[in-house]
């Protein structure tokens, strides 16, 4: 190991506590992590007799799986008439031969989920590696009202309409039909050595609007290939026109921050980039003291449960059809909060990573994908380094480093 990564490691470790422990010697039974998650953002008509081959990319890797699956937003009970897992085959709905496992519940392979709560299947038997494509089929013999889904996947996933039988095929052929949305999935955990995920908490910027669709290119995903060597799941938990403070689209961050965000298996840090909804919507909430009030509830309730905090700054907009000066103002308000107020562990100054120089209200041009608000590729990578260099305790902005920072913190608590 080289002095660098091995700097880095103790650094990482300060944030979140157990990546560095040492080694034990037989380690029965391997914990469960956080691979990859998506946020409930509303409901959709049921697809009654059909199957839904989600597409999902995974951060970490294991030697199991487990899928939660979600009725969070539902008005009636979900029946599921079979779930399947696969390692995807290239591009499109076949999965690799011999991958395809069928998922059951307390053994039975379907199950009733009541509305407004989750279901997690068994453990299964799935060697997968990091940054593998899964395949999550689910299939919905009858009408079961409004379907729980995530509206804004940035990710192509198919759909067999006569469904019945299909959820085992490895070939896709049958799928036919294809979606931009997760329809139920919600997660998937994995069970081996990953000590621990980050959840990335927030809107549209970190759903990844703006991003190329099919690339896993949003800034969680890079943030997770820029943590990859430190085996740290990483967990998207944006929802795009979610706000901070009031009910948008999806629970606020303040109603969902348990379900999406606390419960998730293996979380050891929170990064906090939401706000923006709440400046420019209607009705806009232009006190900044209610922003501090829910950012330091936030981090209080994840202090509880022994989870650090990330606050991201909130990023420049000028140029939209929303933007106003007294709007902006209320930005670089909040913003003076999140890097002076002291209610988060580490800071990561996305606002200095990305804005225009020559006029900070601005994103720069070569991060903006048009609509001047969220980020291309480009912008994407630059949020994702700026998170990471929070998250292992080198320079982030104007910020300190998060190991003293961390450290400081850390005693002031215990």
């Amino acid at each position: 190991m080289t002095k660098a990564v091995r700097g880095l490691t103790v650094l990482l470790a300060a944030l979140l506590p157990g990546l560095a422990a040492p080694a034990v010697a037989q380690p029965v039974p391997l914990p469960w992590t956080g691979s990859w998650e998506t946020a409930p953002s509303g409901t959709a008509a049921a697809l009654p007799g059909a199957a839904v081959r989600n597409v999902v990319h995974l951060s970490v890797g294991g030697v199991a799986v487990r899928v939660r699956l979600s009725n969070r937003l539902g008005t009636r009970p979900l029946r599921l008439g079979a779930v399947t897992v696969a390692l995807r085959r290239a591009d499109g709905p076949d999965a690799v031969p011999g991958t395809l496992r069928t998922a059951t519940f307390r053994g039975a392979p379907g199950t009733t989920v009541p509305p407004g709560t989750d279901a997690v299947t068994d453990p299964v038997p799935l060697s997968v590696p990091s940054a593998a494509d899964l395949l999550v089929t689910v299939y919905t013999p009858g009408d079961s009202g409004p379907a729980t889904y995530h509206r804004d996947a940035q990710q192509t996933s198919y759909l067999a309409r006569a469904g019945a039988g299909r959820a085992a095929d490895e070939d896709g052929g049958a799928y036919t039909v294809t979606t931009g949305r997760w329809y139920y999935v919600t997660g998937v955990d994995v069970r081996g050595s990953a000590a621990g995920s980050v959840v990335a908490f927030g809107d549209s910027l970190t759903d990844g609007n703006g991003s190329t669709p099919d690339t896993n290119r949003r800034w969680p995903d890079r943030l997770a290939q820029r943590l990859g060597g430190h085996q740290t799941g990483v967990l998207n938990a944006g929802v795009s026109g979610n706000r901070l403070l009031r009910d948008g689209t999806g629970p606020s961050a303040l109603a969902r921050l348990d379900a999406d965000a606390l419960d998730r298996a293996g979380v050891r840090a929170l990064v906090v980039f939401e706000g923006i909804n709440d400046i420019k919507g209607s009705p806009e909430a232009s006190d900044p003291a209610a922003y501090a009030d829910a950012y330091r509830t936030l981090v209080a309730r994840a202090h509880a449960r022994g989870i650090r905090v990330v606050g991201v700054t909130l990023t420049p907009w000028g140029g939209h059809p929303a933007w106003s000066a007294a709007r902006e103002a209320v930005r670089l308000r909040v913003n003076a909060f999140i890097r002076g107020g002291g209610a988060f562990d580490a800071v990561a100054d996305a606002d200095a990573a990305v804005r225009d120089p020559a006029d900070p209200a601005r994103l720069l041009p070569a991060y903006d994908p048009g609509d001047h608000l969220h980020f291309n590729d480009t912008g994407m990578a630059a949020v994702a380094d700026t998170v990471h260099r929070a998250l292992t305790g080198g320079p982030a902005g104007t910020a300190p480093p998060v190991r003293s920072h961390i450290t400081v913190r850390a005693a002031s608590r215990h």
